[in-house]
């Protein structure tokens, strides 16, 4: 049976894309770090691991990028999720709340609903953690924002649903584990590759994807850790590895690159329909 490392308490927003991918009955493994996750892998106390790689709002998550570089576990999948922020509290206690608690960045995304409800934003280490304590620890006066699951795991109650300033807020997550993905006709490759340094190697090395008319997904350099002032960019494309035109590519680019790190070739996530969150969004202008 598949076990699914995530990082966080059981209800966080990654235990919500593995639910979303594998379904309900999944069984699923909480680490600490991502550096757990990794662990677990490692160890074979986990199938798979399942960590987020980019915010649409805050975006790339660097930690994740540098542990993949690090070790030898392949991108399998990806998994899309609509972060949606709850207000959750003691059931009976929603009028009540004067303080909320939750990870900085989900306080900072739910900042404008926070002050026009005149609640004190608290700090905690944790979305689904500030769930499991309040839980563990009922107080009248104080609520949460987390997911709906961990309303679900911790019996809370949900005071408010979507109370993040901007609904257009979507989570992108790899699943890593050994062995290749299965090939699909929707298909996205991942890698990491450095540049010699001189004038036009960035330019030389992009170009065997334009002349071959291949879309790249991502760009995003990164410092390299062990060379100061010196980088790695992580690119993703689309498509499969093996097919003709992206292994020609990938070749070109073997020849022009300082290195190149394949991450893996995996069936790309179903595009989650914005058009309601746009709308929603421009509302909010």
């Amino acid at each position: 049976m598949s076990i699914v490392a995530f990082q966080g308490e059981h209800g966080a927003y990654s235990e919500e894309a593995i639910r979303q991918q594998f379904g309900a009955e999944v069984d699923t493994a909480p680490c600490r770090t991502f550096e757990n996750i990794f662990a677990s892998l490692d160890e074979e106390r986990a199938t798979v691991g399942v960590v987020p790689v980019e915010n649409s709002l805050a975006g790339s998550v660097n930690k994740a990028y540098d542990l993949l570089l690090d070790h030898d576990f392949r991108v399998q999948g990806e998994i899309l999720l609509r972060v949606q922020h709850n207000l959750l509290t003691v059931p009976g206690n929603g009028d009540k709340i004067e303080q909320v608690r939750s990870h900085p960045q989900a306080l900072a995304q739910c900042e404008g609903f926070l002050n026009r409800n005149g609640y004190a934003a608290i700090p905690w280490y944790d979305t689904a953690g500030s769930a499991k304590e309040l839980a563990e620890n009922p107080e009248s006066n104080v609520g949460v924002i987390a997911s709906s699951l961990a309303a679900e795991i911790y019996d809370l109650e949900i005071v408010q649903q979507g109370i993040e300033d901007l609904h257009y807020n979507f989570t992108r997550f790899f699943i890593i584990g050994r062995g290749e993905a299965e090939r699909t006709e929707m298909s996205k490759t991942s890698l990491v590759f450095a540049t010699p340094h001189s004038p036009g190697a960035l330019y030389a090395c992009l170009g065997e994807f334009a002349d071959r008319n291949i879309n790249l997904a991502k760009l995003e350099s990164r410092p390299r850790r062990n060379r100061p002032w010196q980088y790695v960019f992580y690119l993703d494309f689309e498509g499969h590895w093996q097919d003709p035109d992206c292994s020609a590519a990938l070749l070109g680019l073997l020849n022009r690159a300082a290195f190149v790190k394949m991450l893996g070739s995996y069936p790309a996530a179903p595009q989650l329909s914005t058009d309601r969150y746009t709308q929603e969004a421009i509302l909010q202008i």
